[in-house]
């Protein structure tokens, strides 16, 4: 058994120097950006928008409940990652001198992704919210790109976002099942009902705008800026 967790580890320490070796200067200040929860509030706008407009009052116990979400997913990463103390690749003696890493080293411990974790829960009860098959590739599509930035940054080895992706599906699932338990027992939630409003694709279409215009400015903007060294 010890033979097959140092083969596993030293498989992800492998997979994770390789992915982390592909870098630039340009990609550093993307990811960097990318990485960052503030950075994707456009994003979060028209998803809150349509909330509201879908479900009115019951949209403020969504919300609620996506918030719990959030909050337990972080916490709880944070209690595994102080019992576990698994150092992250930027404070591993024997591995940090060929970490890439950009503006900062992190906490100290890296088991497992709080970022993974929390965006893949969001992806996860927004998905069994809306109903929209196109909806689902896009959120996830986000959540796996903020997810690969912790990796890139040199903050996080693979199994950590794996772990992380995996708790967060669970979470965002279990905490959606308790949505339809409160709908079902509770008569103020029974309207609108959760089985009969979705995302509609040109709701979509307004998201996929905002979300494509953010990334392609980001990606302009960032070439201008290195065109003339400012970074």
């Amino acid at each position: 058994m010890n033979g097959l967790i140092a083969t596993l580890s030293e498989l992800d320490q492998s997979l994770f120097l390789y992915l982390n070796s592909h870098h630039s200067p340009y990609w550093d200040a993307v990811m960097a950006l990318f990485t960052g929860t503030g950075f994707w509030f456009l994003f979060y706008l028209p998803l809150l928008y349509i909330l509201i407009k879908k479900y009115r009052t019951k949209a403020v116990v969504i919300l609620i409940i996506l918030a719990l979400a959030i909050t337990i997913s972080d916490q709880f990463t944070g209690l595994i990652k102080h019992a576990v103390e698994r150092l992250r690749p930027t404070h591993d003696p024997g591995l940090q001198s060929l970490v890439h890493y950009v503006v900062t080293k992190g906490g100290q411990y890296s088991f497992f992704s709080s970022h993974a974790s929390n965006t893949f829960t969001v992806a996860v009860f927004t998905s069994l919210l809306f109903k929209n098959a196109n909806y689902n590739l896009v959120i996830l599509a986000w959540a796996t790109l903020v997810s690969y930035t912790r990796i890139y940054l040199g903050l996080h080895y693979p199994s950590d976002i794996f772990t992380g992706i995996i708790f967060g599906c669970l979470l965002g699932f279990g905490m959606f099942r308790l949505l339809i338990f409160m709908e079902k027992n509770f008569l103020l939630l029974r309207l609108p009902k959760l089985s009969e409003t979705g995302m509609e694709n040109r709701e979509l279409r307004y998201v996929i705008t905002i979300l494509l215009s953010m990334v392609v400015m980001t990606l302009l903007i960032v070439n201008r800026l290195q065109h003339y060294n400012f970074i």
